[in-house]
C-alpha cells in the first residue's frame, strides 16, 4: 500500500515538473518581449500567483484525502479481522474477563489468549517550500509539483487518473481490537513456552474458556502438575467432586499417557468404526457427541522416557480426532500439524504460531472468583445429570413410520450409548419379557414412554397392541386414552388402567384376559399345525395376530399380601411368562424396588423368564447380585441387560425426554391421524372416577318390551378389562331376590337405583309393576328420585307399607297366574314396622314370590339384620340368590356364601362385593354407579 502511494505522488510530481518546464519557456518568451509586454507580464504574474495558491490548496486537500483513505483502509481491515474473530470465538470463547460468563456452544470454537498488536503504516506528509522568484514558480521538496504562470494543471482524483478515492474521516477511537485466537477443541494441541507465570495464566484462561463453551459434562480435564502438586490448577478444584477434573500425581505420567492412547484406540474402534474420520465429523453428521472432550494439562518438567515420548507423539498425531487434546508447558515438543505454540511474555513480547511475527499482548489470567464460581456451577450441573435429548431422536425419519413387521419380534432403539452407538432392544422369543426397576424420581415412567414411543412409531396397530396398567397413584398412562383436553389416543393402546392401587382385582382381570388370549392363540396354532406366532401369521395372513405388550407399573402391588388375588396373579403370571413368548405376548413389569417382592423372588422359575433387565439409577437387585452398574448412573440413563443381569451384558443407554406432554402429543396426534378406519378408543379404567349408569354400554343397550322372559337388574360396573356391568337375572325361579348389605347409605341407594332403572328400561309402562318402599330418612331423597324416574311406580313408607306387604304376600301365595312382574325395592328392609306379622309377610314374599314373578330388591343395614329377616341363625338363606355387600367384612358373609369358607373381602370406599349363587363360583368386586 505504501508503494502505491509513492507511485501516485511521483506521478503528481512529474506533472508538476512538466508544468514547470512549460512555465520556464513562457518566461523566456516573456523576457524577450519584456519591453513590449511589461504590463501584460504583471497581469500574467498576478494570475499565476492566484493559480499557484489555488493549486497549492488543491494539493493539500488531495494529500489529506490520501491520508484519510489509507487510515480508513487500515481500520476496515482491522474491523474485518475483529469481526472474523468474533465469529470464530463467540461468547465465552472470546469475551473479555470483565464481562465473561459461560455460554455453551453447539460446535467447538477457537479460544482467545490476548490481542494482536497490528502495525501502524502512516503516509509521509509532503514538505512545501516556496521560491520567491518573480516568475512565481513553485516546487515541493520531492520535486513532484512544478508550476509556471499560465501553464498550471490541477490533478483530478478518481479511478481514471490513478488517484485514490475520497475517503471518509478516520474514527476518533482508532481501529477495533483484534483478538489473538488459538484452536483447541476438535482441532489440536497447545504448547506454551516462555515466561512461566504468564504461561500459567494462558493455560488457566484456555481451560476456563473451553469449559465455558462446552455443555457441562462434555469436557473432562486431567491435570499433571508434579512441580506444583496441582497448585497450577487449584482454582479448578470444585470440578473434582463431579468427576470433571482428575489429578495425576508425580510419576503418573506414563500411566496417564497409556490410558489416553488406549482411549483413542477404543474411540477409533467402537465409536468412529471406520465410518467417520473424527468425532468432529461424527458430530456434524449426526448432531450427537457420544464422547466428552478430554483435555490433559501437562505442566511437568524434566526428561521423558522413550516410552513416554512415543506415547506423547502418538497423542499429538491422533488424539485430536478422538477428542483428546493436550495443553503442554515444560515439556519439549517439536512443532507439527495441529500443534499451536504460544510463546508467553509480558507486554507486547508474546507470540502465537498462527499469527506469524505479529506481536501479541496476552490477556491476564482469569479472576479467581470467576474461575471458582464457574467451576462450582459446572459441577452442580454435572451432578444434576445431563439434559436429555428429544424424543424425536428415537423416531424413524418421515415416511418410514409403521414400516416394520412384528412377526419375529419387536425391536426399537432406546437411546444412545456413551460410545455413540444406538442401543436397540428386542422383545421376541428371547428375551421375551422385561423387568424395569428404579427408585422414585429416576425416570421410570419416562423410560416407559420412550420405549412405547419408539415401538409405536415403527409398528402399526395391526402389528402391536399395548395393555397398560399403573398401580401407583396418578394418571401416567391416561394420556394414551381420550380425555377432556385431548380427544386423541394412541392407536396401539387397547386398555389403560390408572389409579388402581386399591383395585388389585383389575390387574387380576388383565392377567385373566391375557390368559384367555393366550389360549385363543394356542388353539389357532394347533388348528394350523404351527408352534409360534411367526408361523401362525404365515399360515393365517388374514387373521389379526399383533404382538401384545402388557406394561404393569408398580406391579408389586398386585402381588402384595397373602390372599387369593396374589396367589392367582402369580399363577397367571408364571403361565403367561412361560408360554406367552411363543404366541407373541410380552410382559413388562416395572417397580420402584424389586427387592421387596417376596411373591416374585420366591419363584425363581418365574423370574428367570424375565431375562431382559433394565436398571435405572440406584436400582437394586433387578440385575445380578454382583452387578452394581446402576449405582453410578446419572439421570436419564439406564443399564439395559438382555442376559438376566449378567455384568458382561450391560449396556448403558442415554434415554430421551419422553415425559413432556407437548413432545408426546405431537407424536400421538400424528399417529392418531393415521389410525385404521373404525379404530375404537381404548378402554380407560380410572379407579378414582365413579362410573355413571348412562355411560354403561349394557344400560344403553336395554330396550323396552311387553314382557321379557328374564329381566336383568344391573348393579354396578365390574372391575374388568371390558366395560361390563354386574347383573342379576330375575327369572321365574326360587331365590331370585337381591339383598344390598351395609350401612353406607349413598352406595346402597346407588345400587338400588341402578337396579330399578335398569329393570324399568326393559318394560313398557304397562309391562311391569314397581313399588318403592323407603323406611330410612337418610335414603328418602334417593328413593324419591328413583320413584320419579319410573312411571306409575307405587310409593310406600312406614305409614302404609303394611298394605303393600299384605298384598304382596297374598300375591306370592295366590293360585292364579301372575299377569305381570312385580318388583319391590325396599330401602332399609330391616326397619319394617308391624312386628312379627310384617316379618312373616316379608319372608313369604322372599321365599315364594320369585316363582310368581314377584321379586324383592332390598337394602339391609347389616348382614345379621338380613339373617333376622330370614328367620334367625337357623333359617335358610337360599331365599337371597344374589347379594351386594358394602361395608361388611367377608367373615360376616359366610352364611350367604357357598361352602364352608367366607369371601376374601375387606371393605373400601365406593366398592362392593357381588355374588350371585346361580352363576358365580366366587364373588366379584364391583363399583356402584354414581348419579347420572
Amino acid at each position: 500500500m505504501a508503494e502505491s502511494t509513492k507511485h501516485r505522488v511521483m506521478e503528481i510530481r512529474a506533472g508538476l515538473s512538466h508544468a514547470l518546464g512549460a512555465a520556464q519557456v513562457a518566461l523566456s518568451r516573456a523576457q524577450e518581449a519584456l519591453a513590449e509586454a511589461e504590463a501584460r507580464y504583471r497581469r500574467v504574474s498576478a494570475a499565476a500567483t492566484a493559480r499557484k495558491r489555488k493549486l497549492s490548496a488543491t494539493r493539500d486537500e488531495r494529500i489529506r484525502e490520501i491520508d484519510a483513505w489509507h487510515d480508513t483502509e487500515l481500520a476496515a481491515l482491522a474491523g474485518a479481522a475483529a469481526a472474523a474473530a468474533d465469529r470464530a470465538a463467540p461468547g465465552a470463547a472470546g469475551e473479555p474477563w470483565h464481562s465473561w460468563e459461560p455460554t455453551p456452544l453447539d460446535t467447538a470454537a477457537e479460544l482467545r489468549v490476548g490481542r494482536l498488536m497490528l502495525p501502524e503504516a502512516p503516509v509521509p506528509s509532503p514538505v512545501r517550500t516556496e521560491r520567491p522568484d518573480p516568475a512565481g514558480a513553485d516546487t515541493w521538496a520531492g520535486g513532484a509539483w512544478a508550476g509556471a504562470p499560465g501553464e498550471v494543471t490541477e490533478p483530478q482524483a478518481g479511478p481514471e487518473s490513478g488517484q485514490p478515492p475520497v475517503a471518509g474521516p478516520v474514527p476518533e477511537d482508532g481501529p477495533p481490537e483484534v483478538p489473538a485466537l488459538v484452536p483447541l477443541l476438535d482441532h489440536g494441541h497447545i504448547v506454551i513456552d516462555g515466561d512461566r507465570r504468564a504461561g500459567d495464566d494462558v493455560a488457566a484462561g484456555l481451560l476456563l474458556r473451553a469449559l465455558g463453551t462446552s455443555t457441562p459434562g462434555h469436557l473432562k480435564i486431567i491435570g499433571y502438575d508434579p512441580e506444583s502438586l496441582g497448585g497450577g490448577l487449584a482454582g479448578f478444584a470444585p470440578l473434582a467432586t463431579a468427576g470433571v477434573l482428575t489429578f495425576v500425581g508425580p510419576g503418573g505420567l506414563e500411566k496417564l499417557l497409556d490410558e489416553l492412547v488406549g482411549h483413542v484406540r477404543r474411540v477409533n474402534e467402537t465409536v468412529l468404526a471406520g465410518e467417520y474420520s473424527s468425532l468432529r465429523e461424527l458430530h456434524r453428521a449426526t448432531r450427537r457427541r457420544p464422547e466428552p472432550w478430554r483435555v490433559a494439562v501437562l505442566l511437568g518438567g524434566g526428561e521423558l522416557s522413550r516410552h513416554e515420548r512415543s506415547q506423547l507423539d502418538r497423542l499429538l498425531r491422533t488424539g485430536a480426532a478422538c477428542g483428546v487434546h493436550l495443553v503442554i508447558r515444560g515439556l519439549s515438543v517439536q512443532p507439527g500439524p495441529g500443534i499451536e505454540v504460544v510463546v508467553a511474555a509480558s507486554g507486547d513480547g508474546a507470540r502465537i504460531g498462527s499469527a506469524g511475527d505479529l506481536p501479541v499482548r496476552l490477556d491476564p489470567g482469569p479472576p479467581p472468583s470467576v474461575v471458582t464460581a464457574t467451576c462450582r456451577q459446572i459441577a452442580e450441573a454435572v451432578a444434576a445429570g445431563p439434559a436429555p435429548v428429544a424424543l424425536d431422536s428415537l423416531l424413524p425419519v418421515s415416511g418410514e413410520e409403521w414400516c416394520e413387521e412384528s412377526a419375529t419380534g419387536l425391536t426399537a432403539p432406546l437411546g444412545d450409548s456413551p460410545q455413540g452407538a444406538r442401543v436397540l432392544v428386542t422383545l421376541s422369543d428371547y428375551p421375551p419379557h422385561a423387568l424395569i426397576a428404579g427408585p422414585s424420581g429416576t425416570g421410570k415412567t419416562n423410560f416407559i414412554y420412550a420405549w412405547m414411543g419408539a415401538l409405536a412409531a415403527r409398528y402399526s396397530p395391526g402389528e402391536l397392541a399395548f395393555y397398560l396398567l399403573d398401580f401407583k397413584e396418578g394418571v401416567s398412562f391416561a394420556r394414551f386414552a381420550p380425555g377432556r383436553r385431548d380427544p386423541t389416543w394412541l392407536p396401539h393402546v387397547r386398555l389403560v388402567g390408572v389409579n388402581v392401587n386399591t383395585d388389585r382385582e383389575f390387574g387380576l382381570a388383565l392377567l385373566r384376559f391375557l390368559s384367555g388370549e393366550l389360549r385363543r392363540r394356542a388353539d389357532a396354532a394347533k388348528q394350523h399345525e404351527v408352534t409360534n406366532l411367526a408361523e401362525l401369521r404365515a399360515e393365517d395372513p388374514g387373521g389379526s395376530w399383533p404382538r401384545i405388550v402388557a406394561v404393569v407399573d408398580e406391579f408389586q402391588v398386585l402381588l402384595a399380601g397373602r390372599d387369593t388375588v396374589a396367589a392367582e396373579a402369580v399363577d397367571l403370571l408364571e403361565d403367561l411368562a412361560r408360554r406367552g413368548r411363543s404366541q407373541g405376548i410380552h410382559l413388562i413389569l416395572a417397580s420402584q424396588d424389586v427387592s421387596g417382592i417376596e411373591a416374585l423372588w420366591g419363584r425363581p422359575a418365574l423370574v428367570a423368564q424375565f431375562s431382559l433387565r433394565i436398571a435405572l439409577p440406584r436400582a437394586r437387585r433387578v440385575l445380578a447380585e454382583t452387578n452394581a452398574a446402576a449405582d453410578s448412573l446419572p439421570r436419564y440413563h439406564a443399564v439395559v441387560n438382555a442376559d438376566s443381569g449378567a455384568t458382561e451384558a450391560n449396556r448403558v443407554v442415554r434415554v430421551p425426554a419422553a415425559g413432556d406432554r407437548e413432545q408426546w402429543a405431537a407424536l400421538q396426534h400424528r399417529l392418531w391421524r393415521r389410525r385404521p378406519p373404525g379404530d375404537a378408543p381404548p378402554r380407560l379404567f380410572d379407579g378414582d372416577v365413579i362410573p355413571k349408569l348412562a355411560d354403561s354400554p349394557d344400560f344403553r343397550a336395554l330396550r323396552a318390551t311387553e314382557s321379557p322372559a328374564a329381566p336383568i337388574a344391573l348393579l354396578g360396573e365390574t372391575i374388568d378389562v371390558t366395560a361390563r356391568s354386574a347383573r342379576t337375572v330375575l327369572r321365574r325361579a326360587p331365590g331370585r331376590n337381591l339383598a344390598v348389605l351395609g350401612t353406607r347409605v349413598d352406595e346402597a341407594c346407588a345400587v338400588l337405583a341402578t337396579a330399578g332403572r335398569s329393570l324399568a328400561a326393559q318394560f313398557t309402562p304397562e309391562g311391569a309393576r314397581f313399588s318403592v318402599v323407603c323406611l330410612d330418612p337418610d335414603a328418602r331423597a334417593s328413593a324419591e328420585a328413583l320413584h320419579a324416574r319410573i312411571p306409575d311406580c307405587g310409593w310406600y313408607d312406614a305409614e302404609n307399607v303394611d298394605w303393600l306387604l299384605e298384598d304382596a304376600a297374598a300375591e306370592a301365595t295366590a293360585a292364579w297366574p301372575a299377569d305381570r312382574p312385580h318388583f319391590i325395592l325396599i330401602y332399609a328392609a330391616d326397619a319394617l314396622p308391624g312386628g312379627k306379622a310384617a316379618g312373616d309377610q316379608l319372608r313369604t314374599v322372599l321365599r315364594q314370590g320369585p316363582e310368581r314373578r314377584l321379586h324383592v330388591l332390598g337394602w339391609w343395614r347389616g348382614a345379621g339384620l338380613l339373617r333376622d329377616s330370614l328367620g334367625g341363625h337357623a333359617a335358610r338363606t337360599d331365599a337371597i340368590g344374589s347379594w351386594v355387600a358394602l361395608d361388611v367384612h367377608g367373615s360376616e358373609l359366610s352364611p350367604y356364601y357357598p361352602g364352608t369358607g367366607a369371601p376374601n373381602w375387606y371393605p373400601r370406599p365406593w366398592r362392593a362385593l357381588h355374588f350371585d349363587r346361580s352363576v358365580h363360583r366366587g364373588a366379584e368386586v364391583i363399583i356402584p354407579y354414581g348419579n347420572s
